[in-house]
């Protein structure tokens, strides 16, 4: 089978195909045949070797932490009536390995059955952004006739979390760069667009409303970015800074936070455990099967093109999620 193998930490270009053995199930493990690979942008940074102390890659490896698909084969001690059916799995260990490929092995613990009707495509673009985005409004939280303003609301999580803060009825201002990226947060229900690579995009902000600021910021970008939407953030609100794409998690003066009584949460705050992810992307799969959530595609790339779609996540020139496609 094809796989795509990383021998040395650098740029995307270290993303080289090569041929692999077709992978055996092994006692508790099943045989995933990949329709979909999830690429987010983490996993850039992995490849690059710049989150060596979060996540314990050893080379060589596969990249690659969730695939949809079907089972084609289970090992001793699991159910063989998984063999066929369509699922979502997450191929194991902080970081994930092994999804970048034909086939992949899973532990048959992390297998999600994608409901009838789903797209296993739209699944695997709900693996990592449907389960982030549900956590956070449960951590969060987002009330009806609230302000919440979501940055990167171009990618695939900003988009979800723009559709399900207006779905809770919150008026959303949706921030990114560039006008293919505003037109879509608006399609997807926002009632402002800003472009935070425009000067004085937060003074658009403080206009819609009202010069009080939003009440809840769900900040995707960080660096910078994530700095300027927290001094927009109205007194008593409550701010998630769980981006870093823009470079690295926004970095908030605790006193000042205090001082306007902002509740502030980090991507400490959204862990989950194994079980509890399988759990929540289980309701993601089901919200999106009954047409309450949208995941967006913005472009996909052949297994092969895997170092095209890095330097594409990197180069900002996407729009929602992206996936491989063996």
């Amino acid at each position: 089978m094809r796989v795509i193998q990383v021998e040395r930490f650098g740029g995307p270009e270290v993303l080289v195909p090569a041929d692999a053995p077709d992978p055996v199930a092994g006692p508790g493990q099943a045989v995933v045949r990949v329709a979909a690979a999830d690429v987010g942008f983490v996993e850039t940074q992995i490849r690059s070797g710049a989150m060596g102390e979060y996540f314990s890659v050893v080379l060589p490896y596969v990249p690659g932490h969730g695939v949809t698909g079907e089972v084609a084969d289970v090992g001793d001690g699991v159910d063989r009536g998984w063999v066929g059916r369509r699922v979502a799995a997450y191929t194991g260990e902080r970081g994930g390995r092994g999804g970048y490929a034909e086939r992949a092995v899973v532990e048959a613990a992390e297998l999600v059955p994608v409901p009838d009707g789903l797209e296993l495509r739209d699944a695997a673009a709900l693996l990592h952004d449907g389960v982030t985005a549900l956590h956070l409004l449960d951590v969060v939280g987002v009330q009806a006739g609230e302000w919440a303003l979501v940055t990167a609301a171009g990618g695939g999580m900003g988009l979800l979390l723009v559709q399900l803060a207006h779905a809770a009825g919150a008026r959303v201002i949706g921030a990114a760069r560039g006008g293919r990226k505003l037109d879509l947060v608006d399609d997807q229900g926002a009632d402002v667009v800003v472009d935070y690579s425009e000067p004085g995009w937060t003074d658009r902000v403080r206009e819609a409303t009202g010069g009080a600021g939003a009440d809840v910021v769900f900040d995707g970008a960080g660096g910078a970015i994530g700095r300027a939407a927290f001094e927009v953030t109205a007194r008593g609100g409550r701010f998630s800074a769980h981006g870093a794409p823009s470079g690295g998690f926004a970095v908030l003066d605790p006193a000042e936070a205090e001082k306007r009584d902002i509740t502030v949460s980090g991507i400490g705050d959204l862990q989950l455990t194994p079980e509890e992810m399988r759990q929540v992307l289980a309701r993601a799969l089901a919200g999106a099967a009954e047409g309450r959530m949208r995941p967006v595609i913005g472009q996909t790339f052949a297994l092969e093109r895997a170092a095209d779609a890095h330097a594409a996540i990197e180069a900002r020139d996407v729009v929602g999620r992206t996936l491989l496609l063996p």
